[in-house]
Parts: C-alpha cells; sequence; structure tokens
C-alpha cells in the first residue's frame, strides 16, 4: 500500500518532467496524508492539442455514486488487481487514469514497534505514481476532483517490508497511461506491475513521520542520523492517545 509520501522537487523540476503548462508554485511535503489535496497530471480533454494539464485533488477516491461521502470508505489506495473490474474504479480506470507526482514514500514493515521505511529512486528526483482520479458531485451540485494511487505486489526489495507498493509509471510510458481516449483499460493495465529492482533504494527512518502533522526534512534522513527517532519514542503515548482521540483519518467533508 501507500499511505503516506513525500514531494519535495521544486516545482519547475516536476513541470518540466510532466510536461504540463501551468506554472504552480507549492512548498516541498515530507509527509503527504490522506484526505490533503494532491497535485496529479491528466489529459486536458477539452483541448484539441490533447495536453497535459495539472490539477489538486483530495487524496482519497470517490466513486461517483456515492451519495453521501461520510458512509463511504475512504480509498486512498486502489488494488491494480481489481481496477478493470471493481465498480468503484473500472469507470475511472478507463476514462480518467492520472499520473500523481511524487519523490519517495513511506513504508512500515510489520512487527512491534512498526519501522517506517523510506523508498526513492536511487537517481533522486520525481518519479510518478499510477492513479486514478474522479470528480464526485454533492446534492448540492458541489463538486470535488479526487484521487487515489494505483498499487501492485512489492519487487523483491521491498518484499520483506511490505507486500504492496505503488505503480510507479515510467516516463516514456506517461502519454500511454493518460490517453483514455486511445489507449483501452486494459491495455492500460499491463502497466500495472512492480518497479524494477534497481530503480529503487529504501532505508529506515524516523517514527516521528507516524503523525501526519509532522512535515520537515528530518523526516526522510536515515535512522542512524537522525535524533528525531528518540524523541518519536518517547512521545509514543501521547501519539496513541491522539489516535484514539481522531479514531480514524481527517475528513474534509
Amino acid at each position: 500500500m501507500c499511505g503516506r509520501y513525500v514531494i519535495t522537487s521544486p516545482a519547475a523540476a516536476i513541470r518540466a518532467l510532466f510536461g504540463y503548462d501551468e506554472r504552480p508554485d507549492f512548498p516541498p511535503r515530507y509527509n503527504v496524508a490522506p484526505t490533503q489535496p494532491i497535485p496529479i497530471v491528466r489529459l486536458d480533454e477539452g483541448s484539441d492539442s490533447r495536453k497535459r494539464s495539472f490539477a489538486l485533488a483530495r487524496w482519497g477516491f470517490l466513486p461517483g455514486w456515492v451519495k453521501d461521502p461520510k458512509t463511504f470508505s475512504l480509498i486512498v489506495n486502489a488494488r491494480g488487481e481489481f481496477v478493470l473490474d471493481k465498480p468503484s474504479f473500472r469507470n475511472a480506470m478507463r476514462r480518467r487514469r492520472c499520473l500523481i507526482p511524487a519523490d519517495g514514500f513511506y513504508e512500515w514493515r510489520h512487527g512491534a514497534p512498526r519501522q517506517p521505511y523510506f523508498v526513492r529512486a536511487k537517481s533522486g528526483g520525481p518519479i510518478a505514481f499510477a492513479g486514478l482520479w474522479e470528480t464526485w458531485t454533492g446534492p448540492n451540485g458541489e463538486e470535488v476532483d479526487t484521487a487515489a494511487i494505483i498499487t501492485t505486489r512489492a519487487n523483491r526489495l521491498l518484499a520483506a517490508i511490505h507486500d504492496r507498493m505503488p505503480v510507479i509509471v515510467a516516463p516514456d510510458a506517461f502519454d500511454l497511461w493518460l490517453d483514455c481516449a486511445t489507449v483501452d483499460a486494459t491495455t492500460a493495465a499491463a502497466m500495472i506491475a512492480p518497479a524494477p529492482e534497481e530503480l529503487l533504494e529504501c532505508y529506515e527512518v524516523s517514527r516521528a513521520v507516524n503523525r501526519a502533522a509532522a512535515d520537515d526534512a528530518r523526516l526522510i534522513e536515515p535512522v542512524a542520523e537522525n535524533a528525531l527517532n528518540r524523541a518519536a519514542t518517547a512521545q509514543a503515548p501521547l501519539r496513541k492517545a491522539e489516535q484514539k482521540k481522531r479514531n480514524g483519518q481527517p475528513s474534509l467533508f
């Protein structure tokens, strides 16, 4: 799965990789969490040139048929094995595929305590997650763009930590993934596969990342170099109390 990720490259570098015309300016984020607005890249279907466009969407997918989002479970990840057939995803897989810019993601090794790892490209710089987006329309006509990250089975590098990982789309496959008009869902689904082991590296990081409010560059430092881990351990009782109080993910609705 992918429950937290990082986007830290300069806006110009992300724009250059993904090839959209907009010039958004956004700060680095070291702990992007569900329900927060996230950048997505999609094709502008209203343009004759079918250019790529930048947009913001809520991380937490809502199918168009949902009547009340408060009664619908938050969908952060879409399992790649089900996107062609599951009612929640099949229409978006056919018509609304997107790319989600990132510089890496966190994964937690099972056990006690659960140890977080940071996963990133060995070469550094941004990567692209495969995503789905959907515009949810409320009873009063309000519209909210929402998105989910597609996941697949872990590659050998990550399998010792977790059994799932986000699907990473190579730059030369961006057009294939985004072009819902001429590339059918079955063809696009062939891209849903683990990333090559040689693409990525991973290492332990501080358990401070467990707190969604934590968001600074120290979160992605290797744990051996990171004094935050001692502070995170000392604050563990406080985090448990906060989690009980929140009783689940926050919501924008």
